[in-house]
Formats: structure tokens, C-alpha cells, sequence
């Protein structure tokens, strides 16, 4: 699949500002090469993306976050005017089409974008916009995880199965990986500020007397 082609990806809603937060991940490799910290690789990347992007895109800088094989913009769009009276399901609807407008205004830019970022940065790219508290996820790039899980853990999956909170083992483990990011927020951003720490110090290296 081509990067940044979105007319195949399926799109998904988010139901709330919450979930911003957990598309945060830490970066944990180079970028387009160069030797660094994982806090300077996504300065680079913020940097590049800010002056690639057109500037009235969004209202205010896009949330945007990487690991190992993806770039993930979220970007802000000013909620429709509505009048008072206006319904719940009004204001969805219309946050939906406003970010359906964008999708389809924005599609090949965004495709020529996204194809200029894979070759630097070594990286998918998936877009997303956040309109009236709804993030609207484009485009999106899942990644198979092989892992081993003892008879007790996989227990643990086959009974969600079984259950019917997931389809499969896979889709199960992926359940349980959201529910630890929704449930352990603080913890996980204070881990991950801790290893960018480590990884600045290992970036700088000993110094000389």
C-alpha cells in the first residue's frame, strides 16, 4: 500500500480529546539517518511537518507523534457554526462533514506530503483531524507484533474470546493494550519522559576533564 493513499484506509471515530494523549508515542530510533535522542528526532520531525504543511490547514499546531514505522499527525479543525438550539446529533453530523470536507480537500497534498516523509524519515504517515472533541483518523497503518505468552496469559486471551469482548487472540491483546493506555496514562507518560532522559544521556557520551 502506498504511503499516504487514504481512499483505502478505513476511518474511524474517537470519542474525545483523551485519546490525543495516547497517540503519543516515543520515538525509538533514528530518523533519516542521523544519530540522536528520540527527543531530538521528533523535534526534526515537528520542524519538517510545520514548514511542509500549509499553514491554514489547522486551527493551531497538529498533535503529531512517532515510534519505529509511523508518523501520526492529528490536527485541529474550528467547530461549524451552530446556533443554540442546535442538537447533540446536529453537531456531530455536522464536525463529521467538516472533516469529510477536509479529507477530500486536502487529499493529494497530503498524499505528496506523506510520500516525501516516508522517503526522509523512513516512516508511514497516517492523518487525522479532531473537530468538535471527534478525532477523525484517515488513514491508519496497523503493525503485526510477534510475542510469546505462556498457558495463564493466554487464558487470559482465549476467555475475552470467549466472551465475545474480542474476535481473535490478536484482537484481543490489542484490547489489552488499550485498556492499559486508557487506565495508565500518567504512568506511562512519566516512563516515557524517563527513557528520553536515558536515551539524551547516552546521545551526549562521556565528556573529557
Amino acid at each position: 500500500m502506498g504511503a499516504g493513499s487514504d481512499s483505502s484506509w478505513a476511518e474511524w471515530l474517537l470519542p474525545g480529546p483523551r485519546e490525543i494523549r495516547n497517540l503519543h508515542y516515543m520515538s525509538t530510533g533514528n530518523e533519516g539517518g542521523s544519530a540522536g535522542s528520540a527527543g531530538s528526532a521528533a523535534e526534526r520531525l515537528r520542524g519538517w511537518f510545520s514548514g511542509r504543511m500549509p499553514s491554514d490547514w489547522f486551527s493551531g499546531a497538529p498533535q503529531i507523534s512517532l515510534d519505529r514505522e509511523e508518523i501520526t499527525i492529528v490536527g485541529s479543525l474550528p467547530s461549524p457554526d451552530t446556533s443554540e438550539d442546535t442538537t447533540e446529533a446536529e453537531r456531530a453530523a455536522a464536525a463529521e462533514g467538516r472533516s469529510r470536507r477536509f479529507r477530500e480537500e486536502t487529499r493529494q497534498q497530503r498524499i505528496e506530503i506523506a510520500r516525501e516523509a516516508e522517503h526522509r524519515f523512513g516512516r508511514k504517515v497516517s492523518w487525522g483531524v479532531l473537530c468538535n472533541e471527534k478525532i477523525v483518523m484517515f488513514t491508519t497503518f496497523s503493525v503485526p507484533v510477534m510475542t510469546r505468552l505462556r498457558q495463564p496469559e493466554r487464558l487470559v486471551l482465549d476467555t475475552l474470546v470467549d466472551a465475545g469482548v474480542a474476535r481473535s487472540r490478536s484482537d484481543a491483546l490489542a484490547w489489552c493494550v488499550r485498556l492499559v493506555g486508557e487506565h495508565e496514562d500518567s504512568w506511562l507518560a512519566d516512563l516515557r519522559e524517563a527513557l528520553r532522559h536515558v536515551q539524551q544521556v547516552r546521545a551526549d557520551g562521556p565528556r573529557s576533564s
